[in-house]
């Protein structure tokens, strides 16, 4: 194979954005996106098969992409030719009937009935390297003029779509009024923590319970632009935990935020033991796991800032995630504190055991008189 096709290692860069949080000295509280993690036994860097249609042109047969359910890369090609090459690179050739440049072509004449006339209450189209069609997903008891207008015209273009009746309804989660663990709230100071998890007071008030050190002095929180409620109790130092009350309209779940992969639903609560293994969710590193290594630990934040009972984790925690929700499968652990970090990173960016601490969820529940809101 020339030189032309060999195709180097990705380079992928990472932006941290960092939320002011409780910081001293080298200690801090956190929040990343975490990377979606590649299947295990993935041997085919995943831009190969862009790299190669970029190489060869949109004439070069490559329609697109994927991983099967082994993880292996499959490439969609069009011709036996380009499927040699895709031999040559280590990835699985996939023989489809139409090229990219004519699949394309649908899907920008749909586009352009879409944008010029409507495409009624049809829900997505899009190339499909799995099928090698023009897939068109539309709501199953969708049968109005309008959108049967659509569907014939894509249609029209025979066995280059497929038309698939799908469930639900799409719509755009800019207003997103859901309220998940692990969720971005903002304090009307200009800070920015995680939601921990969402609960309910004996008396029936609607709340939501994070790090003591983001309700600090009382503040009002919002979300996406939103208001969620003022802060109800709040703990720090000493301990680091504070509820806050959710008004009416916002929709309290009984789910943590898995950012990408999935959202893991809250069945209970779960006693920290040391070795089991833990899965934070935050407004910054997003979805990370480690295990516990130590419980009541006492932790030193400077200023006199000591807070006792807290259980440690290698877990990887940045600024911003403070306030977070802790997980063991589906048991609540607790509410992330800090951790250590250098430079505002968690250890292992370093080579090193991440040191992460947090709030014990049984403690906080006991203090705040409430129950989580679990999964139905």
């Amino acid at each position: 194979m020339s030189g032309r096709f060999r195709i180097g290692a990705a380079l992928a860069g990472v932006v941290a954005l960092t939320a002011t949080g409780l910081a001293a000295a080298n200690w801090a509280t956190a929040d990343t996106r975490v990377k979606t993690a590649k299947p295990a036994n993935l041997t085919v860097d995943p831009l190969v098969a862009e790299t190669l249609e970029a190489e060869l042109g949109s004439d070069s047969g490559v329609v697109g992409s994927y991983y099967d359910d082994a993880g292996e890369l499959v490439v969609a090609v069009s011709n036996l030719s380009t499927a040699e090459l895709v031999r040559q690179i280590g990835a699985i050739p996939r023989l489809v009937k139409y090229t990219a440049r004519q699949l394309n072509a649908v899907q920008d004449e749909l586009n352009h009935v879409a944008t010029t006339s409507s495409a009624g209450k049809v829900r997505s189209w899009y190339v499909d390297p799995i099928t090698g069609t023009v897939v068109v997903s539309v709501p199953k008891n969708a049968h109005d003029s309008i959108t049967d207008r659509f569907l014939s015209r894509a249609e029209a273009n025979g066995d280059q779509v497929t038309v698939r009746r799908v469930a639900g309804t799409i719509r755009t989660t800019a207003d997103d009024f859901s309220l998940r663990g692990g969720v971005q709230v903002d304090k009307n100071t200009g800070y920015v923590c995680s939601l921990g998890f969402n609960a309910q007071t004996r008396q029936g008030a609607r709340i939501f319970l994070t790090a003591g050190h983001c309700t600090s002095g009382k503040p009002s929180f919002s979300r996406n632009g939103y208001i969620l409620g003022n802060t109800y109790t709040s703990i720090f130092p000493g301990s680091d935990f504070g509820s806050v009350g959710v008004i009416e309209g916002w929709d309290q779940q009984g789910y943590v935020e898995g950012w990408g992969n999935g959202n893991v639903a809250v069945k209970g609560i779960a006693d920290a033991t040391i070795g089991s293994t833990l899965c934070k969710s935050g407004k910054s590193t997003g979805w990370t796991c480690g295990r516990i290594v130590a419980r009541n630990v006492t932790v030193n934040y400077g200023n006199n800032r000591v807070v006792r009972g807290l259980f440690q984790h290698t877990a990887c925690v940045e600024a911003g995630d403070s306030g977070g929700a802790n997980m063991t499968g589906n048991y609540a652990q607790g509410i992330t504190s800090g951790a250590a970090l250098i430079d505002g990173q968690c250890l292992e960016k370093y080579g090193q055991t991440n040191e992460s601490y947090s709030q014990p969820i049984g403690v906080v529940l006991q203090s705040t008189k409430s129950r989580l809101i679990l999964a139905n």
